[in-house]
């Protein structure tokens, strides 16, 4: 989609269709929508007397402008009540615009930004929010399937904008939010695409294209690199499957003191292993790799966004598949960092390449480390899909993730980490074991990471609740959500910006 920012009047615009809005309660329409409606005769100001626009959230109306403006249609998006209007009210329903308008057959779209006006909010932010918005609303994966002459997508958006001094500035939070927004984008394709479509050594050629797009180091390894590093773990995953493991390490340089490493599982698939899985709805294994996307496209914002800080990704990624050689319950591995893992369930695999991935980014001497995962299905049954997890050795670094995440208009929920926890799985032929069976499954996987990240300020992000939507909704389309992508960059983005507060 093509994003432009310009100064004028949103009823001159000749786009498909355009876009103001109301608050709900309002009842005589000002600025932009009230200009608009005098256009029309007053037609929004009949449809609100007759109770056809009220305003409400996620309320869209069409109208027809019959040659009264240059656009062929106007749309109504109700914001709800303006007590509770934020810049992510801003952000979905720039989201559900794109995809109404989409099916009302408009090709380009011209919207005014949502919020800056008596919404109160900042006017850049929400500039930035219309933007991503629209791109993640207007998703969506029809790579494999036959083009439709009946297709309608979504080519253009432009923001009007009234005041010209703001141009400048809009322009520059608009650029802001394409970036979020494709780089969501990027992890979403890569989530949904077939696991013979997205094999390792696939995944690790998408994120060499973007690494050079992005001006990223990156380096991938091989089997051989992993033998001599000692990822007994990411090795005994990888050993039921033909297709090669793939070790990534994407840098960004961006200056300052410190490193910042994200880690991501990147399993391409997931069968399992010899502890199979069920067969109902294991096609969805596929997106096993998610947040190995996530860290992929995350460096590729932070590279474009050109952040003052360095930041290393790193994404160990294999397939999880039975067969003669594959890895059995019982087994028992040496991780990176010299620990001995009893393998419980096979199953258990994603904290297994995460423990060397891990160990990896000790090892090159990051000062803090993330990581993030479809780690466990206890996520799904402790949050359901409204949240994901976060569990760390610091609140402090919790509580960081939490923000940047509300920045982003994803939820993260902190869960307990006491040490009792690594009772349930202690082994008795090895340093650790693989799972703790049900009870606190999502501690106990987190448990098992923090042995691998020694005494470096870590925190992990269980998104297994969150990867996968059944429908669209706010600016999560159906299928793959990839869902932590952008609470990474604005991790990244609050990590520039807390020095500058501190000085200030």
């Amino acid at each position: 989609m093509k994003i432009e920012v310009e100064a004028g009047d949103i009823r001159e615009s000749k786009a498909g269709a355009i876009v103001v809005n109301l608050f709900q309660g309002i009842t005589t329409p000002g600025g932009a929508t009230g200009a608009v409606d005098s256009a029309l005769d007053g037609a929004i100001s009949r449809l609100i007397e007759q109770g056809d626009i009220k305003g409400k959230k996620g309320e869209l109306t069409l109208i027809h402008t019959f040659g009264k403006l240059p656009s062929p249609k106007v749309i109504v998006a109700g914001l709800g009540k303006s007590e509770k209007f934020d810049v992510d009210a801003v952000r979905k329903t720039a989201a559900g615009v794109a995809r109404f308008a989409r099916r009302s057959g408009a090709r380009t779209l011209a919207t005014i930004v949502h919020g800056a006006g008596i919404g109160g909010l900042d006017p850049e932010a929400c500039a930035e929010a219309v933007t991503e918005g629209s791109i993640l609303g207007a998703y969506r994966f029809l790579k494999h399937k036959e083009p439709d002459e009946d297709r309608k997508d979504l080519d253009g958006l432009t923001i009007v904008e009234h005041d010209s001094a703001r141009l400048e500035a809009f322009k520059a939070a608009a650029l802001r939010g394409e970036i979020l927004a494709t780089a969501t984008n990027a992890a979403r394709d890569m989530a949904n695409e077939p696991a013979n479509h997205l094999t390792p050594s696939d995944l690790a050629a998408r994120a060499l294209e973007l690494a050079a797009d992005a001006g990223l180091q990156i380096e991938v390894r091989d089997r051989d690199w992993m033998e001599e590093k000692g990822m007994g773990a990411l090795m005994g995953v990888a050993s039921g499957s033909i297709q090669p493991p793939k070790f990534i390490v994407m840098r960004h340089e961006g200056g300052g003191d410190g490193t910042l490493a994200i880690v991501g599982k990147g399993i391409t698939f997931d069968s399992g292993g010899i502890s199979i899985k069920p067969a109902l709805k294991m096609e969805e294994m596929k997106g096993d790799m998610t947040g190995g996307a996530a860290v992929v496209a995350a460096l590729w914002a932070i590279g474009k966004l050109g952040l003052p800080l360095n930041v290393v990704g790193i994404v160990p990624t294999t397939e999880n598949l039975p067969s003669g050689s594959a890895l059995k319950p019982g087994d028992v591995l040496r991780a990176m960092n010299g620990k001995t893992i009893e393998v419980i369930n096979t199953d258990a695999e994603g904290r297994l390449v995460l423990a060397d991935g891990l160990s990896y980014a000790v090892e090159i001497g990051a000062t803090e480390i993330l990581d993030i995962a479809t780690l466990t299905g206890a996520a799904t049954y402790a949050l359901g899909p409204y949240a994901a997890g976060v569990m760390g050795n610091e609140r402090g670094l919790e509580e960081k993730v939490v923000a940047a995440g509300r920045a982003a208009g994803e939820r993260f929920w902190p869960m307990p980490m006491f040490d009792d926890y690594d009772d349930l799985i202690k082994s008795d032929v090895a340093d650790v074991k693989n799972t703790g069976g049900i009870p606190a499954g999502m501690t106990t996987a987190a448990r098992f990471l923090r042995k691998f990240v020694g005494d470096k300020p870590w925190a992990h992000l269980d998104i297994a609740s969150v990867d996968v939507a059944t429908k669209d909704e706010g600016v999560i389309t159906k299928g793959a959500t990839a869902y932590g992508v952008r609470t990474l960059i604005h991790y990244a983005r609050q990590k520039v910006e807390e020095p500058a507060a501190s000085s200030a």
